[in-house]
């Protein structure tokens, strides 16, 4: 039996690895030997390749699990295509993120020796440094769900893959710089979710082309787009999206309420994100949420929380008050819809909740009584140095009672002088008695 080292040593010798990476096959057997990626039971857990009179020493137990994380390892090349296919027959997600892989070719050789392959992130690999050809692209024809973040792939490239992948349900391609779409003449009716956030779209008419492009769309992640508005009419919304449930437009141009509304015209919409907008900027949170709430009545999301029934009502008449006394040119559509549904709402009677501040109470010492005005938030001590100056008698030399008449215990001496005395219930017209200590 080969030992691990002599195994190493092999492939280090047989690859001629170029100086400028590593290869794919070579960080596998290197993050997940025995030393460093122990046997674990269970289903998926690992894979025993033996060794035979016809197979490389490579042929070494090695514990795969189903999902291989290779991120960051400097791969730039695949390795033994037929090492690749021995160890990987069972692989169903693949991360190769921030790695140097810049050539589609290299890609290629990996992922067609991975049969079992559903998931596959490239994320920061320099690919946009070489063309894709359609040969190469059918490959990834078993793909579902394929990450292109950061790889500043072109529309062309994308297109490429997208013909020779017909199971690809989720896309992402954020961080390509992008600031126009490029259509294609062909329709992809598998693609369900899009992320396409952290680029530079700004003209909605952009994004209708993604809608033509993808007509199944479910879900669609347009965040961090900053000058992006919605420019189309309602009915061109439904026609473009007709299947559409979810959207983020978190920190997007939006500033009018008019965009907002035509989101009413997608059909399927249950769920929309709208966080960090410029519109809602001006409110509070309470008041972005309700006012958002109930120009969205068929919306049960809103950014991450669901919309209770009574949620609804609540935000519902909070909008026919906000909107009662705006000039008729100003009130939106949805109001004369929430008239009809709740009539016209009186005004909430404004209730002051604060508390008291101050009070005019009677203060007693040595058969006199002084009526003055006291700050409710002072404390017992500071009340106090108040009444030294209005009795010239010394704090130190003061006892101090309290007496309110809808009390049942008689008058109460304020001991603690770190106390408020709004905790007493101070009112207007109770009375104070001031007592000098008995020496």
């Amino acid at each position: 039996m080969w030992s691990w080292s002599e195994v190493m040593s092999w492939n280090v010798v047989t690859e001629m690895e170029p100086p400028c990476g590593r290869s794919f096959m070579q960080m596998l057997c290197e993050k997940y030997s025995p030393e460093n990626f122990p046997y674990r039971r269970g289903p998926g857990a690992g894979v025993h390749v033996p060794p035979g009179p016809q197979v490389s020493p490579m042929k070494v137990r090695l514990n795969l699990p189903s999902i291989l994380v290779l991120n960051s390892c400097g791969i730039s090349h695949a390795g033994d295509e037929s090492e690749i296919a021995a160890f990987c027959s069972h692989i169903s997600e693949l991360d190769l993120s921030g790695n140097k892989l810049d050539n589609w070719q290299e890609v290629s050789r990996i992922v067609s020796n991975v049969p079992q392959l559903k998931f596959l992130n490239l994320s920061s690999n320099p690919l946009h440094m070489s063309v894709l050809e359609q040969e190469c692209a059918r490959a990834f024809s078993c793909i579902h769900k394929l990450v292109l973040n950061n790889c500043k792939v072109s529309w062309e490239t994308v297109h490429t893959l997208l013909l020779e992948l017909p199971h690809l349900e989720e896309l992402f391609l954020c961080l390509n710089d992008y600031d126009t779409i490029v259509s294609s003449p062909a329709c992809f009716r598998s693609l369900k979710l899009l992320h396409i956030t952290d680029n530079n779209l700004q003209d909605w008419s952009e994004i209708c082309k993604l809608g033509s492009m993808f007509p199944c769309l479910h879900t669609l992640i347009l965040a961090n787009n900053n000058r992006l508005t919605i420019g189309n009419s309602e009915e061109s919304l439904s026609r473009l999206f007709p299947n559409l449930r979810s959207i983020s437009l978190h920190k997007s141009g939006i500033h009018s309420w008019e965009d907002i509304d035509k989101l009413n015209s997608l059909p399927m919409l249950k769920e929309v994100r709208l966080l960090g907008i410029p519109l809602v900027e001006p409110y509070s949170t309470e008041e972005r949420r309700k006012l958002v709430v109930a120009r969205l009545p068929s919306v049960s999301k809103l950014n991450g929380s669901v919309v209770t029934e009574g949620e609804r009502e609540d935000s519902e008449r909070f909008f026919l008050r906000y909107y009662m006394n705006f000039p008729k040119e100003d009130v939106p559509l949805r109001y004369q819809e929430l008239v009809r549904k709740y009539g016209k709402l009186e005004p909430l009677a404004e209730v002051d909740l604060r508390p008291q501040n101050k009070a005019s109470v009677d203060i007693h010492f040595e058969e006199k009584v002084q009526n003055i005005s006291i700050r409710l938030d002072q404390t017992v001590a500071e009340f106090k140095k108040q009444l030294k100056t209005l009795l010239q008698l010394s704090t130190n030399n003061m006892r101090l009672y309290y007496l309110d008449h809808e009390a049942p215990f008689g008058p109460e001496e304020l001991k603690f002088s770190t106390r408020a005395l709004h905790s007493y219930n101070v009112h207007d017209g109770v009375k104070f008695y001031v007592e000098p200590k008995i020496k």
